[in-house]
């Protein structure tokens, strides 16, 4: 599948996932994007850049951590997701929380040198041309400034990461081929290295997603998540089907209080060259 459609595809499925997104990952993911909140230590003041933002469950504790005198821009492909974060910004009264609906490869309305900080909790596993997103991200930084990316890890560390064969063997979705590929062993460091970040340091951590039953962990699954647009085309005999499967899959990791299904993320934090050198193309 070229950039485009697979573009298209993220954006529609995202669409689909958004209502159902926080209820099925906030307390999955929260681990990962504490650990990318600490590393990126925003700072009152700052301009910050959110990448591939969400439901901005990530945006709005930068935006708190900016505070008035600072802002943050948070982007996201999906409509949708930019519709959750502005209604959220407004219930919180995070004025200076912006949310613009834009690619992690295509950022040209944002000026060179513009932002303290960047970041992308969990997004860059779905971005189809890394590079371009990574060099997006350099030309945006100001001299020194820093990017935190976190991702998911090694697949074979991930319970729920036969989802997608499962999906697949229905559909050809290509909603993420090479899904895993970033957290596993330096690949997402060596990335950064040739986007032209420097002192870049890596966090490897393991957590488990906690759901209380098997309709909580399906709808994380199948309905918040990045399947969304292709199990949206199943009818009932085939989601009856996929869900037998992947309860199966996850059998293993269920206990008297749910289910606790192991996971691994990776998070690096890198800088910008400094004043008067440029990031690699």
């Amino acid at each position: 599948m070229d950039a485009r459609l697979q573009r298209r595809v993220q954006r529609y499925g995202w669409d689909k996932a958004a209502d159902a997104y926080e209820a099925g990952w906030k307390q999955s993911l929260a681990d990962a994007q504490a650990e990318l909140l600490r590393k990126a230590a925003a700072k009152p003041g700052e301009q910050v850049l959110d990448v591939a933002c969400g439901t901005g469950l990530v945006s709005l504790p930068l935006a708190a951590a900016v505070g008035p005198t600072g802002r943050v821009v948070a982007t996201d492909i999906s409509g949708k997701m930019i519709e959750r974060v502005r209604h959220a910004a407004n219930t919180h009264e995070l004025h200076q929380l912006e949310a613009v609906c834009a690619g992690a490869e295509t950022l040209d309305a944002m000026p060179d040198a513009a932002f303290d900080l960047v970041t992308c909790a969990l997004g860059l596993m779905y971005v189809p041309e890394t590079a371009k997103a990574l060099g997006e991200a350099c030309r945006v930084l100001k001299p020194g400034g820093r990017v935190v990316f976190a991702v998911w890890g090694e697949r074979s560390k991930c319970g729920w990461a036969d989802i997608f064969p499962i999906v697949d063997a229905r559909v050809k979705s290509e909603v993420c081929p090479l899904f895993f590929r970033l957290g596993t062993g330096s690949v997402l460091m060596q990335e950064m290295a040739s986007a032209g970040f420097v002192d870049i340091d890596t966090s490897r951590l393991s957590s488990e997603l906690p759901y209380a039953d098997d309709h909580a962990a399906i709808e994380a699954a199948f309905i918040g998540g990045p399947v969304a647009l292709a199990y949206n085309r199943f009818d009932a005999a085939t989601r009856a089907a996929v869900h037998q499967e992947y309860l199966a899959s996850i059998a293993p990791f269920l206990t008297p209080d749910g289910y606790r299904i192991p996971g691994e993320f990776v998070v690096c934090r890198g800088y910008s060259l400094p004043s008067g050198k440029i990031c690699l193309p």
